[in-house]
């Protein structure tokens, strides 16, 4: 009995059929023709499709195929069961009717006896049928704000019951017994967004349960099995913050009976990927936060049962005994499914299933079905049918393939083992396929490529993620600058070198003046005139220095003027002179406004085709301020230059302007001012 659960059915652009229970995977039927869209009935008993011109019912409980109902309505794009397989709703899209008809383009049959039973106009394809209860007792539609009730066991009373709510944009219908609604009402004028929770049977009471709450243009509604409890997505177009590229997400948890309500508190920032209940009806599942993202189970009152730890995951799923969790990475991400038995919270196996882009549980809980769907991705599209140990059980390439689905369990679901059951043999497709397939690493990961020059080591951890070892990431999406142990491997972008404690100057450069490029071989210590890499002693150090032996440049000096020796140091030839293609130090006072240690510094190079600078150093008083002297010397001096020139024009007989002979006689003011800060080129 428990292989027939893995029968599935799948629909490609050319072909559509449904695939016979492993171990062989046979075909049972293929249809050359192009469907539109196929469906089981919830029972398992019945499957339809279909086609440009015709919508087919089979009935697929038995070993032959049987045609139970062939409905002759053309462009039929949707269809659907109702829970107990009664009825059967087709959506067609909208078309203009002549003499201003409305098009009914929802229209809903008796499977018993193939007639149409009621129609809608429906323009929307989102959410586009009815939602009926599990007993099919009552069925619910939203038009516009207001929420219609319909008894499918006569519809020819129309509405039997109906409640208006202002600005409600979304309504679930829940499981179970007692059925409730759950209804969004969006922003507007700036009122919170609320969900509202009300008994089928008593709309015209009050609410049993609301929660509002900011930050909320769309939502997504999960009841649990029971009908008891019931989460809400909220989720925003645009992230104000600019954190997230896909808007805030908050997650919340209200009570049908109107006795709880909470958010659920999440301790990452970041967004929620996904969330999901387990068919207990008694914990759930969330995924969040930026990657690597965070999973972790909750109960019924949002306690946290355990933390899965982070990795890169956006997706999850319970089997239907609630007994094994799927973790996965689609989309964007490798592809890498882990799964955990739920007893012992341990990992069971870890798949690696690339280019994903649908993931589904078989109805006996222990195969996997993973699949690449067009146009999501045209190449590659197929069928893998994954064991929940983790080996490859069967594999069907299908070229352009849309759409693919398990056939659901006819009766009760069946019981899994207490232990979890090995894998049975592969079909000859996993088996050619696993032969064919070179082997990988020892790990079974496909590593990624890495360069020649780069193998055989390890991996700096500022290349690996942050489940691997590697740095954290904050929620601009930058390196975290948290300090970390010397060689920790840490990268800041502010230009931190984290293999030497990672000081960065007022200038945000590291190391004495040079930026840290990660990858980058290290780079000498800039000298300072003390043979050290260190930063270059204050003002009052300096004073000290000048009145040692040899003066600033001289024997013996240690002042800015001095050249710098030690590692970096450019080599003089045996002329003195210094090779030019050698990297010539920048003196630090340089880096702090001091211009007249820079001409110093470049002086005492010797450097050929440099001249001894004109300004000698200004004087160092105890907390003066170096920069506004530096600036008002050099100032000066272009003054005195430009004062040179006019004068050599003059000379040569040019004509001078009236502001360039009244410049040429404020010469003397400018050689007293600069005979008083103590430059030179007073006289």
């Amino acid at each position: 009995m428990a292989a027939s659960t893995t029968q599935y059915a799948y629909r490609a652009q050319k072909v559509h059929g449904r695939v016979g229970s492993g171990p062989d995977y046979g075909s049972l039927e293929a249809f050359e023709a192009t469907a539109r869209t196929f469906q089981y009935s919830p029972d398992g008993r019945y499957f339809g499709y279909a086609l440009s011109d015709v919508v087919r019912v089979l009935q697929v409980d038995t070993p032959e195929s049987t045609l139970v109902q062939e409905f002759a309505i053309p462009n039929i794009v949707e269809l659907n069961f109702s829970p107990r397989s009664t009825f059967l709703s087709t959506w067609e899209r909208p078309a203009k009717l002549e003499e201003g008809q409305q098009h009914k383009n929802l229209r809903v049959f008796s499977l018993a006896t193939g007639s149409q039973l009621t129609s809608f106009t429906q323009k929307s394809q989102d959410s586009w049928d009815l939602q009926y209860t599990s007993s099919e007792s009552h069925a619910i539609r939203l038009v516009g704000p207001e929420i219609q009730v319909f008894e499918p066991a006569d519809w020819e009373k129309g509405i039997v019951d109906k409640l208006r709510v202002e600005g409600c944009s979304s309504v679930t219908l829940s499981p179970g017994l007692n059925p409730s609604l759950a209804v969004f009402v969006g922003e507007k004028k700036g009122a919170p967004a609320s969900v509202k929770i009300y008994g089928l049977l008593t709309l015209a009471s009050p609410p049993t349960c609301q929660k509002t709450f900011y930050k909320a243009d769309r939502t997504q509604i999960k009841w649990n099995n029971l009908g008891t409890q019931v989460l809400v997505l909220t989720q925003t177009e645009v992230d104000k913050t600019n954190k997230s590229y896909y808007g805030e997400t908050g997650l919340y948890l209200l009570s049908a009976a109107g006795n709880f309500d909470c958010r659920v508190t999440l301790d990452k920032e970041g967004p929620i990927h996904d969330f999901a209940w387990s068919p207990n009806s008694k914990e759930f599942g969330v995924v969040y936060g930026y990657m690597p993202a965070k999973a972790v189970l909750f109960d019924q009152r949002v306690r946290t049962l355990h933390d899965f730890g982070s990795a890169p995951y956006n997706f999850i799923s319970f089997n239907p005994q609630a007994r094994l969790i799927a973790l996965a990475g689609f989309g964007n991400l490798a592809g890498q499914v882990s799964i955990f038995d739920r007893r012992t919270l341990q990992k069971v196996t870890t798949i690696s299933a690339p280019n994903t882009s649908h993931c589904s549980w078989s109805p006996d809980g222990r195969f996997l079905l993973t699949a690449t769907l067009s146009p999501r991705l045209r190449v590659d599209n197929g069928v893998k049918i994954w064991h929940c140990t983790g080996p490859l059980i069967h594999i069907q390439p299908i070229d352009e393939l849309y759409q693919v689905s398990w056939k659901p369990f006819v009766g009760p679901p069946p019981v899994f083992p207490a232990t979890i059951p090995t894998a049975p043999k592969p079909s000859s497709a996993a088996e050619a396929i696993v032969v064919s397939t070179p082997p990988v690493a020892s790990d079974g990961v496909v590593k990624a490529y890495r360069p020649p020059g780069a193998r055989g080591g390890a991996t700096p951890s500022i290349f690996k993620r942050e489940d691997e070892g590697g740095m954290k990431i904050s929620p601009s999406g930058s390196p975290s600058s948290t300090p970390g142990p010397p060689g920790s491997g840490r990268y800041s972008r502010d230009g931190r070198d984290p293999r030497n404690g990672g000081h960065v100057n007022g200038n945000g450069m590291a190391n004495g003046g040079r930026r840290y490029v990660p990858g980058a071989a290290p780079s000498p210590p800039i000298g300072n005139g003390n043979g050290h890499g260190s930063p270059s002693p204050g003002p009052k150090n300096n004073k000290k220095k000048k009145g040692k032996a040899g003066g600033p440049g001289g024997p013996g000096g240690g002042g800015a003027g001095t050249p710098p020796t030690g590692p970096g140091t450019p080599q003089e030839s045996a002329g003195g002179e210094i090779a030019l293609d050698a990297p010539v130090p920048v003196p630090v006072n340089a880096m702090r406004g001091n211009v007249p240690g820079l001409i110093a510094g470049v002086a005492g190079l010797n450097i050929p085709g440099v001249e001894d600078a004109t300004v000698p150093p200004t004087p160092s008083e105890e907390g003066g301020n170096l920069d506004t002297v530096a600036k008002k010397v050099r100032n000066l001096t272009k003054k005195l230059k430009a004062i040179e020139e006019l004068k050599e024009k003059a000379k040569r007989g040019e004509r001078l302007e009236a502001t360039q002979v009244r410049k040429m006689d404020g010469e003397a003011d400018i050689r007293k001012e600069l005979a008083a800060l103590g430059g030179a080129g007073a006289t």
